[in-house]
């Protein structure tokens, strides 16, 4: 085995690793969502219960904007490893104490209010977590391998929640609803502590084997004076990550217990393995964007998403088990296309002495207002209006939000 593979092998798992247990908590919280509910929130409505505990989802999001300019900043100026170690930390110490946190039964009103402290941490550490580390993935890769290593970063991010999708759908299999409710849907929370010890090991193994990049004096200042309109775009083009995904693989879980009245068990399995395919699409789409460009795949990806959003849902909207996974193996297709070509190419429109500050303010805007509110948005709309396919609108208008972003950008990009 070669130096070179060496390097490469310990780029990837060094990039991987923090995506790895950001995303797995980040799911394995909205999978348990009704659970959580019915223990920090107690209400006679159900439905109330839900878009309480999405409330608090919503609120680590929006706490991820002010993580991406705090951990760019460090990235920027100090070195990405710095800022990957810490935002690794801050992830693993918070996800074991929400899976040790009393519930209202025993702490009152203190229970809630110390979850929602525990997810703003937790949003401040993933709003730095996934771009830089995108950011440094990319800039240690040669160009003509940059889209296939990007689709690696981003599967980091899904394998995670594949991982929280698969032990969610372990414990339902195994654990009776009184077990999972009384302290089954601790366990995953409990076992973060151990990812984020390796995710630290495997970064300070990585840590003398790549250059510094040089940053900006005052990164914040540098993007937002001079490069505020690529700002803009990358937050457009990133709509597709955040409403569409989470709509589609973290929100659909309670939408198919609640609407169809499926049990979590077969909604954890159906959405685990719609996510095998969704990471093999994705690490093709990246290899086919150096081929191709990014720009194209993109523009394709997110019209098909924009043109198959409604009928997709509406196969997800079914009593017979095959036909939602079609509904499910659909959207893992034409939403795969999209996430495997953006990390590359959001990272080669920004500057590099900017990039982790301006990729982690502008992709983590969208993130935090967009993805933060649109499973409780999508809960409300559906109690609303009584139709319950429509958050196939929201995701919808998303993607056509994101079709515009990328083609307002150069075509040389």
């Amino acid at each position: 085995m070669t130096s070179a593979t060496n390097s490469s092998r310990r780029l990837l798992l060094a990039g991987i690793a923090g995506n790895v247990l950001e995303w797995f908590d980040f799911a394995v919280y909205g999978f348990f969502a009704v659970i959580i509910g019915k223990l920090f929130f107690p209400a006679a409505d159900p439905v109330a219960q839900v878009i309480a505990a999405f409330g608090v989802f919503a609120v680590g999001f929006l706490m991820r904007p002010i993580g991406g300019v705090l951990l760019g900043h460090i990235g920027d100026k100090y070195g990405r490893h710095k800022a990957m170690l810490i935002s690794v930390a801050a992830m693993a110490i918070p996800t074991f104490l929400v899976g040790s946190l009393p519930t209202y039964a025993t702490l009152g009103l203190a229970a809630p209010i110390i979850l929602l402290v525990l997810r703003m941490i937790q949003g401040l550490s993933v709003g730095g977590e996934y771009t830089t580390s995108v950011v440094y993935m990319i800039e240690n890769t040669p160009e003509t391998r940059r889209g296939f290593v990007g689709s690696f970063a981003v599967s980091g991010a899904v394998l995670g929640i594949l991982m929280g999708s698969g032990v969610g759908a372990l414990l339902a299999a195994l654990l009776s609803p009184e077990q999972l409710q009384a302290w089954g849907w601790r366990v995953p929370f409990w076992s973060g502590l151990f990812l984020g010890l390796a995710g630290l090991w495997l970064r300070r193994q990585n840590e003398s084997h790549t250059p510094p990049v040089p940053g900006a004096e005052h990164p914040l200042k540098t993007a937002w004076n001079e490069h505020r309109q690529v700002m803009l775009q990358v937050s457009g083009l990133s709509m597709v990550n955040a409403v569409v995904f989470y709509l589609v693989f973290v929100y659909v879980v309670s939408w198919l217990e609640l609407v169809d009245g499926i049990p979590a068990s077969t909604a954890l399995e159906i959405n685990s393995e719609s996510m095998v395919l969704l990471l093999v699409v994705m690490l093709f789409s990246g290899w086919l964007s150096d081929k191709v460009g990014g720009r194209v795949i993109l523009l394709v990806s997110a019209m098909l998403i924009a043109v198959f959003a409604w009928p997709l849902f509406w196969l997800l909207h079914s009593d017979q088990t095959w036909i939602i996974m079609a509904g499910q193996f659909g959207f893992a297709v034409v939403i795969g296309g999209y996430l495997g070509a953006q990390p590359a190419y959001m990272v080669k429109v920004i500057p590099a002495n900017v990039r982790c500050t301006a990729a982690g303010l502008s992709y983590n805007i969208t993130l935090g207002l967009a993805g933060g509110l649109s499973p409780m948005a999508a809960t409300w709309l559906v109690e609303r209006t009584g139709d319950d396919l429509s958050p196939a609108f929201l995701i919808m208008a998303a993607a056509l939000i994101s079709w515009f972003a990328v083609r307002s950008l150069p075509k040389n990009h």
